[in-house]
């Protein structure tokens, strides 16, 4: 069976309140595809985890750190008990995640350590599986040249994975509950592991690019 590894973006389980239409789709496509695949999803904190760690202004970044990895263990545990057919106890390490995939073909997963983002932790999963495909679900169509908001802003639908590290994440200063398009923590581990990375959002382009078809998006290759 192929393994497949999606970090689920927090604030699109949770964009402000929590999205019951997209755990109900999510649920839907990935219970289709876990019928002859293995898949592992990776929950992020999201806006949920910016609002508690942006109270904390003048607090040591460790602490912001823990509570945006707590962030990330809620939305996991909300994410499993709407799947039902999957993991309930959200695993703490990668032994544990491959143990619990002998038993489910659906495992859902959180950051692992402070300071790590949950994109980090699914590339760290996706490379000790030796998964092919690493997908970012996200709220962003996908990467663009600049914030997508400014004037100027052109879509990247192909990039190579050194042409993303040079032009993109060397020159991102990464905090606690900052969020890029991938981290660089995920960007090098698919680069030296050869992972290929889509960026996408919507429930119809994550069905495409699961049954390998077009879908609108970027992939990282």
């Amino acid at each position: 069976m192929k393994t497949i590894v999606i970090s689920v973006g927090g604030s699109a389980i949770n964009p402000g309140r929590i999205n019951l239409r997209f755990l109900k789709s999510l649920k839907k496509v990935i219970l289709s595809y876990s019928k002859r695949n293995k898949v592992v999803l990776v929950c992020g904190g999201g806006s949920t985890a910016r609002k508690y760690i942006n109270a904390l202004k003048d607090k040591n970044e460790y602490v912001k750190d823990l509570i945006g990895l707590e962030t990330t263990r809620l939305n996991a545990r909300l994410l499993a008990s709407y799947i039902e057919n999957c993991n309930q106890d959200i695993p703490t390490h990668l032994e544990e995640v491959k143990d619990l995939l002998r038993t489910f073909n659906i495992v859902v997963a959180s950051g692992f350590q402070p300071g790590s983002t949950s994109d980090g932790s699914a590339a760290v999963i996706a490379d000790y599986l030796d998964a092919k495909l690493f997908i970012n679900y996200t709220n962003v169509r996908g990467l663009y040249t600049k914030n997508p908001k400014l004037k100027g802003a052109k879509f990247v639908p192909r990039i190579s994975h050194e042409a993303f590290q040079e032009q993109y994440i060397s020159k991102f200063d990464e905090k606690p509950g900052q969020h890029f398009i991938l981290d660089s923590l995920a960007a090098k581990i698919c680069r030296n592991a050869n992972i290929k990375v889509a960026i996408l959002t919507g429930m119809r382009n994550l069905e495409k690019c699961l049954k390998n078809k077009d879908f609108t998006g970027t992939f990282v290759s």
